[in-house]
This record gives structure tokens, sequence and C-alpha cells, in this order.
């Protein structure tokens, strides 16, 4: 079985650099322009709660069923959110937690290990079920928190966190043949759904 990990179209924060969390933003404009139809059909797509994720599963696999799982949802930055790291140099929060390479708490969010977890947790049942049934593909629009959580526990070959991290409307196609007995995702390639002139968003 294939397992397709993929990422949100370009927001207008994502253009900012701006921390989006759990904030229900939309697709923008040019974020929606620069998606295309993905080369396949899958009669379902897993997506989260939150809108983005749904807008993104629409263009690229227009007519299938979307499925939300709470659980995959975005990193909760809390008290960062709307926030970019130019307007928080001065936050000292902001600064423990990025000294502290992003593993330490966030007022009013969630750590890095609770996320990691969170995410996990509820990954792991779709792909269990998935083999189960006998699905060939396993298809999920989700985040880039999302993307490098998921990944730098269980992929193959092993990468440092910040490389699991691909630019909007892109992912990662992996082969879940060694799932059931090494909780292990080999990966197959990396794929972008976006215009080329679009590619880097």
């Amino acid at each position: 079985m294939k397992v397709y990990l993929l990422r949100h179209g370009e927001t207008d924060y994502n253009a900012q650099q701006r921390y989006q969390g759990w904030l229900d933003l939309p697709l923008s404009e040019k974020g929606r322009v620069a998606l295309i139809q993905a080369d396949f059909s899958p009669e379902q797509v897993y997506v989260t709660s939150l809108l983005r994720t749904w807008q993104t599963a629409d263009i690229l696999f227009p007519g299938a069923k979307q499925i939300p799982v709470d659980g995959l949802r975005e990193m909760n930055v809390g008290d960062f959110e709307g926030r970019n790291a130019q307007e928080m140099e001065q936050d000292p929060a902001y600064r423990a937690w990025a000294d502290s390479d992003w593993e330490g708490d966030i007022p009013g969010g969630e750590s890095r290990a609770a996320f990691f977890q969170r995410v996990w947790e509820a990954f792991v049942p779709l792909v269990d079920q998935a083999l189960e049934r006998g699905e060939e593909r396993l298809v999920i629009v989700a985040h880039g928190g999302t993307q490098v959580a998921l990944l730098s526990r269980c992929a193959l070959p092993q990468r440092a966190n910040h490389d699991w991290l691909v630019p909007n409307g892109g992912g990662f196609v992996l082969d879940a043949s060694r799932w059931r007995e090494a909780r292990r995702l080999f990966v197959i390639e990396q794929v972008q759904y976006t215009r080329k002139e679009d590619a880097n968003v």
C-alpha cells in the first residue's frame, strides 16, 4: 500500500510566515490557483478539521469523500498564533521556546512532544485499518507540522526534522510494506501538486 501524506495549499499566513496553528484560515487566492488536480482519483481522502485542508482536497481530489480526523491538526501554537518570528523577537516566551529547539512549552499551546504523540495516535489506526481493508492507497491532506511529526518518527531513510517540511501543496509517497512488523514507511518519492511556476510557495 502507498501512503500519500500531503500538505495543504498556501494561505495568506503562509505567505507572511505567520504561525497558523489551529486558526481556521482558508487558502489564499494565490494558493487556490497554484494547486493542480492530482494524477489519480481516490474514493476517499482524510483531512483535518481545518478548512485549508478541505479546500486543498477539493482541488487535488475532486469528488473524493473527505473524512476529517481531528488528531491530525497542526500544532497548537497558542499565544504565538497569528504572529511571525520577527514580531516576537523580544518576546521572552517565544525566545525561550526557540532557544529550546522548539521543544519547550508554548503559552496557551502544546509542547512538541505532545503534538507529535497526538498526531501519531491519530495516524496509526488509519494505516492499520487501510492495510486491513487491503486498500491500494491511503491519502491524507494535512499540515506541514503533521508531516514533520509523523515522518520524523516512522519514515526511512531518516532525515533531520526540518528536512521533512515541504512547500505548500507538496508531500511524500510512502511504501507501507513493513508497517505491520516495524511501524516504518519507506519514502518512494516527493510530490508537488502545484503549477511549476508556483512550486516554491
